[in-house]
């Protein structure tokens, strides 16, 4: 199959890069022994082309809108050639460079009849991938980067992902008797999703302009030895009775789960620089003087990891674990047209002792988000908790005549555990690994060595500066309660209606906490009120932390604040002629007080908060859906007796996400950099902003009434922000505009005989966003312009928040909320297919 692609430039000149997709197949099936053994194997290889970055560098004066950066092309080129010439690193292209993903997979299957009553079945699956992925965009190391017309970077920072599995699976089912059936299933499962750069090793550098990122270079910020391996082992068997009125499910499961993790972000050293001429300075500097130890300049921030044990070549986080399960459940014919599902399910997850012990570290005093002394075990890994989850459901045909059904149920369901959450607190615990990060530093000035400031020698005790990422001694695994009803009702017009509603709320949420945060010294003067912190460590560079040495103890926790509800709707009907209908509608609303991801430190710092980033309440998750209806409709038909045409539509309109409007930068000083949510000013008596001169072409100044009339243009134009006067905003409670999109799918059957038997060759042509097609206006997105639009600039001598209204260019202030996306998923795409199926 191949793929094409129409980008309509923003310039005459500029390339829109390569679209193709061509994938090949075959699969082939059929008896080994007739009516006994059969064998069925697919072969599929496929290899997707698109441009790696759509952004464009400024060629000096452009304006900042579309695909057009702030970020001008001089300084790229003259930043890749300074690095070229005098450090001898090669950046790559910052446009231009292309993003590739290879894959094979493989599928055999055998099915074997040893008998009327038993069936067996082994199927091993295959997959080889490896993807291009852009730079990572989490402040977890570094400052942060937008995924936005502010910033650019070169490709050579960029890094590739594997996804390399291998999977065999058993399957046995027999019958005992009539009343009686077993189900048993063994699988072996091993998967390698390790990642490799684009480019050599090199310190990462992060660049910002006024105060929020610029461009960044050098290795990317989570791929140094970057490796993930995991096996899993499964058994399960379900045993089922039936009964006149009753059927019965008895059954276990058990998954032995071994991981190697590698994770060693920041082993190639980390800078932050507040300009590209900051940068310079430092870098020249070095060149003049390699063995000098302060720097002309105040670096923003500076980050490094070391291997902490002798003779370690790579930190590797050991993970095991063995999770068993064992469920019942009965489902009763309480009468012909009423069921009930009453069932009990007990999972307890059991971790190996594989976690390091730094005593040094359990002797230590941290506090909880209420400001209690704590202590923590780094070796302690969770308890092996039992989780219950019971359930109970119904379906009800309240006439017995299949037109009204009324169904639902409640239950807690328990999640498959993310283990990656536990192997990070054996990679964080000061023993493996060492760590030092410190903002506002002079003493570390740039050396393009990744090892010049990591210790000469390590013993394996307690590293000088470390972080930790630790567990609560009762977490347990996260447990929702659901709970739903719905009603399906055949209507007039044999049109089959849906309503449904479904209502979840924690039992086991997840949040987490900076046990190593030092508490606020006192708070802004004025109409924001927040909280302010202090450098609490004697070391230079601001440290906001009750141990000096502990960079921070970000501790894994349970809550069951967390909730969400979903409603829909649908109409659906199968008309006759081969024609078939359905339109839906559904909303859904989903609040937690964190969205936890793979690295908890990360997880932490980047969790918007509004006072307390230990007590950040409850927000709007990135999982709420929002607004989503969709209408499709199919028609097939045969015609002039040689083969089906069929021809189908999908038209869909939802919310494109959401987003939370943060302060760029540190204001409260706690260290933690672009989480802060923003207060948004009844009017203009309650803005404070400095006056500031941009850099770049045209570079101007901007008057503090300026951006005073700018700030408040922004908000009246901004539907939520301008709901939120004397408030502060809420995470996540800005949802990007809906998007409309449309694909159309066209297949022709043509059929044949060949040796007596009927074979069929399938044309397909697939056209995504054919709105687009349509129309160049039609099914292209929105996306937030600048989600930060304030400047983190301290305290003025009154003792308020002192900020800079964000410029997106050195000419032009922050002027609306949204503009046009000009991505791959902008632009119509046609897929062509050609399918071949022999009888």
């Amino acid at each position: 199959m191949k793929t094409s692609s129409v980008v309509r430039p923003a310039r005459s000149q500029f390339n829109p890069g390569t679209f193709n997709y061509a994938q090949v197949g075959a699969r082939l099936g059929g008896p080994i022994i007739k009516d006994k053994l059969f064998f069925f194997t697919s072969y599929e290889e496929d290899q997707q082309t698109q441009p790696g970055i759509l952004r464009l560098a400024n060629t000096g004066g452009e304006a900042v809108t579309g695909n057009t950066t702030r970020v001008l092309a001089s300084d790229l080129t003259n930043l890749s050639t300074f690095l070229r010439d005098k450090f001898n690193y090669e950046t790559g292209p910052y446009s231009g460079y292309d993003n590739e993903t290879p894959s094979q997979r493989f599928l055999t299957r055998l099915d074997y009849n040893l008998n009327d009553k038993n069936k067996f079945s082994v199927r091993f699956t295959a997959l080889n991938s490896n993807t291009d992925v852009n730079l990572s965009t989490s402040a977890s190391l570094g400052f942060g980067r937008a995924n936005n017309n502010t910033f650019l970077s070169f490709q050579n920072s960029n890094y590739q992902i594997k996804e390399n599995i291998r999977s065999v699976v058993g399957e046995w089912n027999s019958l005992f008797g009539d009343r009686m059936a077993n189900n048993f299933i063994i699988g072996f499962t091993s998967q390698d999703e390790s990642r490799a750069s684009r480019g050599s090793v090199f310190p990462f550098v992060d660049i910002l302009q006024e105060g929020t990122a610029y461009t960044s270079f050098g290795f990317e910020p989570f791929t140094p030895n970057n490796e993930l391996r995991y096996k899993s082992f499964q058994l399960q068997n379900n045993l089922t009775i039936s009964r006149d009125r009753h059927e019965f499910t008895i059954g276990g499961s058990f998954e032995r789960y071994e991981s190697e993790n590698v994770f060693f972000p920041g082993s190639q050293s980390s800078y932050v620089y507040n300009s590209l001429a900051d940068f310079y300075a430092d870098a020249n500097d070095y060149l003049a003087n390699p063995n000098r130890t302060t720097s002309p300049i105040t670096a923003r921030r500076f980050q490094v990891r070391w291997a902490n044990i002798p003779g370690q070549e790579k930190p590797v986080q050991p993970l095991e674990v063995m999770y068993g399960g064992v469920y019942a459940q009965d489902e009763f014919r309480v009468r012909d047209n009423l069921r009930v599902t009453a069932g009990l399910r007990v999972d307890v997850p059991v971790f190996g002792k594989t976690g390091f012990t730094n005593a040094q570290a359990n002797s230590l005093t941290f506090r909880d988000e209420n400001r209690r002394d704590v202590q923590f075990q780094t070796q302690k890994l969770p308890d092996a908790n039992l989780l219950f989850s019971p359930r109970l459901g119904f379906n009800w045909d309240v006439n017995n005549d299949q037109k009204t059904q009324i169904r639902g149920g409640t239950g807690i369901f328990t999640g498959r555990p993310a283990y990656v959450w536990i192997s990070n607190q054996i990679g964080n615990n000061g023993v493996l690994t060492g760590f030092e990060s410190v903002d506002n530093t002079r003493n570390r000035p740039f050396n393009p060595n990744p090892d010049a400031y990591k210790p000469a020698t390590v013993t394996g005790a307690p590293a000088a500066q470390y972080e930790l990422a630790l567990t609560d001694p009762d977490f347990k695994f996260p447990q929702i309660w659901r709970s739903n009803l719905a009603v399906d009702r055949r209507i007039f017009w044999g049109l089959n209606a849906t309503a449904e509603f479904l209502y979840s709320t924690d039992v086991n949420g997840v949040y987490y906490i900076d046990a190593n945060l030092a508490g606020p010294t006192g708070a802004f003067t004025g109409a924001d009120r927040r909280p302010r912190y202090s450098d609490a460590c004697p070391a230079a560079g601001l440290q906001v932390r009750l141990n000096c040495n502990v960079q921070n103890a970000i501790v894994l926790k349970n809550q069951d604040v967390g909730s969400a509800w979903n409603t829909s709707f649908s109409l659906e009907k199968a008309f006759t002629g081969g024609f078939f209908a359905k339109a839906a509608y559904n909303y859904g609303m989903a609040r937690n007080t964190v969205d936890a991801g793979s690295i908890a430190g990360g997880s932490f710092t980047g969790n918007p908060i509004t006072f307390d980033a230990n007590n950040p309440g409850v927000g709007i998750s990135s999982a709420a859906a929002g607004h989503r209806f969709f209408v499709t409709a199919s028609y097939q038909k045969q015609y002039f007796g040689f083969g089906k045409t069929g021809i189908s539509i999908f038209f869909e309109g939802r919310n494109a996400g959401n987003t939370s409007y943060t302060i760029s930068g540190d204001l409260n000083g706690d260290g933690i950099a672009n989480n802060e949510l923003i207060y948004v000013p009844k009017d203009g008596s309650e803005m404070n902003f400095e006056q500031f001169t941009s850099t770049g072409t045209g570079a101007r100044t901007f008057t503090v009434q300026e951006q005073q009339d700018a700030f408040e243009a922004f908000i009246n134009q901004d539907k939520y922000l301008s709901s939120r006067r004397g408030q502060y905003a809420e995470r996540g409670a800005v949802f990007l505009p809906m998007l409309y999109n449309a694909d159309l799918s066209i297949t022709q059957d043509l059929f044949a005989r060949l040796g007596g038997q009927k074979n069929s060759l399938q044309l397909r042509l697939d056209i995504l966003n054919f709105g687009n097609f349509l129309n160049d206006n039609w099914g292209q997105g929105l996306r937030a312009v600048n989600n930060r639009p304030l400047v983190a600039r301290g305290a003025d001598a009154q003792g308020r928040a002192l900020f800079r209204f964000t410029n997106i260019s050195p000419t032009q202030l922050l002027d609306k909320s949204f503009e046009r996306t000009a991505g791959t998923s902008d632009v119509w795409r046609m897929q062509l297919g050609l399918r071949y199926i022999f009888n």
